[in-house]
């Protein structure tokens, strides 16, 4: 006998209780991060070695560090508009596999351009990853709970970095630098083959896109078994289907200020995130010295600052669900920025320079993880992905820069004092963008009647 009344989806999302079924989709997402910011950050972890084996100079090693960056700026941008519109789970699984392989290559690379070009290549599969996993983790979240859900699984990108920086100090020594591509390729063959047979697709994409009603049957089922579902139930969800060209839909139905907003603040932040995780172990060699420590221990300071993003994007969590978005994250920049010119002081001692780092870490890469769910709430199912993603493909252009940059002013003999110094305005001019940010946000009014979208 067919329901006479429809299902609302978003309702039963909203109201559901975490279960195992919930759970698995996190660990699942979260994994996929972890093993995204460990491949994207490696290369910073192996620069001081890859720079001593192949006497690569700082401007080409700028070079270096930024082809990754710019494939994950192509594919944040292109590969999310693509899920929003193909679903998130085949573009996740497909990403996982393909910059595996992709890092499994880099292992065998030989010259200084095969690098480049493979690096590019696993940046365009590793940019689309951050959007979707975001994007499916909102999407199943119960409404109680889903800011800080976005924000914990988020911060796997930033747990993956910090881990690396642990292996990489280990391997390197030990096995060289090539070993530290062989452990982030392999690991994630066996996350995507598990993603293929357990990660389900958004619920609401489902419905959106007017998908197979009992495959939406079987994973509702799954976020709350009491449903009451049949084959003839019909589904439906608080959204309107979007067509036209996703990007230029950002802009539209009062959404164009806080785009803007977004990625303004998303280029300056990725421009400090990557200008630190990809320079912080090479710049801070001689403070290390100078404070009494082995050169070495200068891979620690990155994990160090991936660290303070961990604890940084929990505690930022927390603030959030009491103070708001705006107001926390203002504040967080403005933390980063402090600490980012404290790094390059001299005369700093070992305690006191990873204290430094820790805090800017806190500051960039934690106040990073709120940012990403903070644009997750901005804009509607088929526009999220393409929502963050576009602004982490603008911010990628700043992550592309600030590597760059800094290894043409490291050839110009700047000195890390000056470095930092310059570090800290863009954390600066974040600050700014926050605190704007509370004029763009204003409650879209959708009306009930042009909300609703029904599978039949």
């Amino acid at each position: 006998m067919a329901n006479s009344a429809p299902v609302n989806v978003s309702d039963v999302i909203d109201r559901s209780k975490v279960n195992n079924f919930h759970i698995g989709v996190f660990v699942l997402c979260a994994l996929c991060l972890i093993m995204d910011g460990y491949d994207v950050q490696a290369i910073g972890f192996v620069a001081p070695a890859l720079s001593r084996d192949w006497h690569i100079a700082p401007a080409l090693l700028g070079s270096v560090l930024s082809a990754a960056l710019m494939g994950v700026l192509f594919g944040s941008i292109l590969l999310s508009m693509a899920a929003d519109r193909l679903g998130r789970r085949p573009l996740l699984i497909a990403g996982c596999l393909f910059f595996s392989v992709v890092t499994l290559l880099t292992a065998r690379a030989q010259t200084v351009t095969e690098l480049m070009v493979l690096r590019f290549i696993a940046g365009l599969a590793l940019g689309s990853i951050m959007p979707n996993t975001v994007s499916l983790v909102g999407e199943y979240s119960p409404r109680t709970v889903r800011v800080p859900m976005m924000i914990v699984v988020g911060t796997g990108f930033t747990a993956g970095a910090a881990i690396g920086g642990f292996v990489a100090y280990w391997l390197i020594p030990n096995f060289g630098w090539r070993s530290v591509f062989l452990v982030g390729g392999a690991i994630p063959l066996a996350i995507g083959v598990l993603m293929y047979f357990l990660l389900p697709e958004s619920i609401q994409f489902l419905v959106l896109h007017n998908k197979d009603r009992q495959t939406v049957g079987k994973w509702l089922s799954r976020v709350d078994p009491s449903v009451p579902i049949s084959a003839d139930t019909h589904y439906e969800v608080r959204e309107r289907r979007l067509t036209g060209v996703p990007v230029v839909k950002l802009f539209e139905d009062g959404r164009a200020a806080r785009t803007v907003l977004q990625w303004l603040v998303y280029f300056m932040n990725l421009l400090n995130l990557y200008f630190l995780s990809s320079w912080l172990p090479t710049v801070t060699g001689p403070l290390v010295k100078a404070a009494g420590a082995s050169s070495n221990v200068a891979v620690l300071l990155g994990s160090t600052l991936q660290i303070g993003g961990v604890v940084g994007a929990f505690f930022l969590g927390w603030l959030v669900l009491r103070l708001g978005f705006v107001p926390v994250l203002a504040s967080c920049f403005a933390l980063a920025s402090v600490n980012i010119a404290l790094i390059g002081q001299p005369g700093l001692s070992l305690v006191s320079l990873f204290v430094v780092v820790f805090l800017a870490g806190l500051g960039v890469v934690g106040g990073q993880s709120s940012m990403n769910a903070f644009v997750g709430t901005l804009y509607p199912t088929d526009l999220r992905s393409t929502g963050i993603g576009s602004g982490l493909g603008v911010g990628r252009a700043g992550s592309i820069i600030g590597p760059m940059v800094a290894g043409q002013l490291i050839s110009l003999h700047w000195q890390p004092r000056q470095l930092f110094l310059a570090a800290a305005v863009p954390a600066a001019i974040s600050v700014v963008g926050m605190i704007a940010m509370r004029w763009a946000i204003e409650p879209e009014a959708v009306p009930a009647a042009e909300a609703r979208v029904m599978v039949h």
